[in-house]
């Protein structure tokens, strides 16, 4: 089981704990503001949008090439920046903390 904390755009701090699927599922089923996933996780529209903490970036890893391309349309796109619905939860993700991006 991973803890997982989301940051919401307006500084609330919502820890969740999961053990399969996405953290785009996770957020969505637990209704994180900002995490919409609005293509159910195909990577198509960046509506799950989160900035990972500097210290966990090792632990998520980095976005692949169609990912980045995704997030490189988008305004609030940052080094930091991955779709959630494109990491899927393990124990290795466990303490990970994601600030929900800014939407457009």
């Amino acid at each position: 089981m991973a803890k997982i904390t989301f940051i919401t755009t307006e500084n609330k701090s919502i820890i969740l704990e999961g053990t399969t699927g996405s953290l785009m599922q996770l957020a969505v089923d637990n209704s994180i503001p900002g995490i919409d996933g609005d293509c159910g996780g195909v990577c198509s529209c960046a509506t799950c949008h989160v900035h990972v903490h500097p210290e966990h970036v090792e632990k998520t890893g980095e976005a692949s090439e169609i990912e980045t391309d995704m997030l490189e349309l988008n305004d609030h796109y940052n080094e930091y920046s991955r779709l959630c619905c494109q990491i899927e939860i393990n124990e290795k993700l466990d303490g990970v903390v994601l600030q929900v991006a800014e939407s457009e």
